[in-house]
């Protein structure tokens, strides 16, 4: 995996201005995952190894500084940093007034519902390029992301059935992933179905209980990262061992994806489910 980023950042390294690119800040994954891939490294990121584990890759650089938490960063550290602009997402708006005194803030909306996820996706691209003076970055990111996937469609084999995309709160409660999010958005892309057809929240996810799921006919993918214990429970679990995927043993299992991430996390997840798809053809 590490491999496929160093190739998004050398297809993006085409009007590369690294070294004199604007000094940013971010709280948001989001943000952060999308400047890597741009081939400009933030100077600061909030929660840097909860970073690690939720969104894994494109990887931070090691000199990269922990702002602490995404809700409450070290205003002293940051200010310190010096940062030519700060990037952050609606959730942290109502740090705005604190943030400004340090430096300008921009506000970067993703996940509106009533829009197309997709272009939503480009179009964050696209902003955050343009903030760090790398418009042609941006351009290529799109379009080597666009290119990845419609590869990765061709790849999967045969006719799959849909696919039910979960992820553990606790051992009897999961998010559900639909309309509006990211993953559905990828499987519109690759040409897969997914069984959850009810309604989501403005992130694409409903909160529900492991009874829920007990009708749908469809193959588990289960995104990491599990919480502490959620193993062990599930595996004694009658109503876990319950559920269609499991009793035949089709279930599926996926390292972390940032389920509210970009055209990085997108991409991340394209190849990791035609990877699994591919390995469990058959099963």
């Amino acid at each position: 995996m590490a491999g496929l980023f160093g190739l998004i950042l050398l297809l993006v390294s085409v009007d590369d201005a690294h070294a004199d690119a604007p000094a940013i800040a971010t709280l948001d994954w989001t943000i952060a995952e999308t400047l890597v891939a741009l081939g400009t490294m933030p100077r600061a990121v909030a929660q840097i190894d909860a970073y690690r584990e939720w969104v894994g890759e494109p990887g931070l650089a090691t000199d990269v500084i922990d702002l602490g938490l995404r809700t409450q960063p070290n205003l002293e550290l940051l200010a310190s940093l010096s940062p030519d602009r700060i990037l952050i997402s609606p959730m942290f708006a109502n740090l705005t007034p604190r943030l400004s005194r340090i430096a300008p803030v921009d506000n970067l909306e993703l996940y509106t519902p009533g829009t197309d996820t997709w272009q939503q996706l480009r179009r964050l691209t696209r902003r955050v390029a343009r903030l760090v003076e790398r418009p042609a970055a941006g351009e290529a990111l799109i379009e080597a992301t666009e290119a990845r996937l419609a590869q990765l469609r061709e790849r999967l084999p045969g006719e799959q059935g849909p696919l039910l995309i979960v992820q553990f709160m606790d051992a009897r409660h999961v998010r559900v992933f639909g309309a509006g999010g990211l993953y559905q958005a990828v499987l519109d892309r690759l040409g897969l179905a997914n069984a959850w057809q009810r309604p989501t929240n403005p992130w694409g996810f409903s909160l529900v209980g492991l009874e829920a799921l007990v009708d749908l006919d469809a193959r588990l993918v289960v995104v990491e990262p599990l919480p502490v214990g959620v193993a062990k429970r599930l595996a004694g679990s009658g109503l876990w061992q319950a559920l269609p995927s499991v009793q035949d043993g089709t279930s599926i299992r996926l390292p972390p994806v940032w389920s509210f991430g970009a055209l990085p996390s997108a991409r991340r997840f394209a190849e990791l489910l035609t990877t699994a798809l591919e390995d469990n053809d058959g099963v």
